[in-house]
């Protein structure tokens, strides 16, 4: 289970710089504004066309998912390109990670509420402990091949783990992958956005960008999903 390990400090380095700040100051950040958004898309957009191509971008391993792959670098940016960071963002003290999607074609700006990798972590630390006297996680209900519920009574838990929907009220589940991988069920979310647009995705493509078309926010910590003959999303098989 190295994965575990591996991935549970990408989340710890994550949160350390908002944990640092006070709660008042973390209200303060908690709201994305959308000028904050357009002046880190214009730097961006001028860092990419002053260096012939290249993105103000952290470096990530080739096998990071995608919607974490490229955090913005503001060191790039601040302070010829911004002021400074954005209140929003972690790096100020903030609750989000700014990132790029279409990258490689038209990067655009998105978050990622980093709430969520709070949640993430603090199941990861439950399942570490737990395997340390268990062979295996604490599987429950295989939904598909290789995606499973956990057991989370066996965590210590007394209710299902799961994590506040960056676009609806709902809560979303967090579910298990066959190599220890935790990450968030986005289902619910995509059931209503392909009955709100009356989309028809072909089977076997990822349907991921329903949810970014029209958000600030990135569905994080996921797999890729498609539709079934019925329309309805599923996990994609990788």
């Amino acid at each position: 289970m190295k994965q575990l390990a591996g991935a549970g400090m990408v989340l710890l380095i994550l949160l350390l710089s908002g944990c640092l700040y006070p709660e008042a100051k973390l209200a303060q950040n908690a709201i994305p504004y959308d000028q904050q958004l357009e002046s880190v898309q214009d730097a961006v957009d001028r860092f990419r066309e002053d260096s012939g191509g290249l993105l103000p971008i952290k470096n990530k391993d080739m096998n990071t998912p995608v919607y974490e792959k490229y955090p913005v670098d503001f060191s790039k940016l601040v302070p010829s390109l911004l002021p400074e960071a954005p209140g929003t963002a972690y790096e100020s003290g903030g609750i989000y990670q700014y990132v790029l999607i279409n990258a490689e074609k038209k990067p655009e700006v998105k978050l990622i509420d980093l709430r969520t990798a709070e949640k993430i972590r603090d199941l990861r630390i439950r399942l570490t402990a737990y395997l340390e006297s268990n062979r295996y996680p604490p599987y429950k209900e295989v939904l598909q091949p290789g995606v499973f519920t956990l057991d989370y009574g066996k965590l210590g838990l007394k209710d299902a783990p799961s994590v506040q929907s960056p676009y609806t009220d709902h809560l979303l589940p967090l579910l298990i992958g066959s190599s220890g991988e935790i990450f968030v069920d986005y289902r619910i979310d995509l059931s209503l956005k392909l009955k709100e647009t009356g989309a028809k995705p072909e089977e076997g493509t990822d349907i991921r960008t329903l949810l970014t078309d029209d958000s600030v926010f990135v569905p994080a910590f996921s797999k890729a999903y498609t539709v079934n003959e019925k329309n309805e999303p599923v996990f994609l098989n990788e």
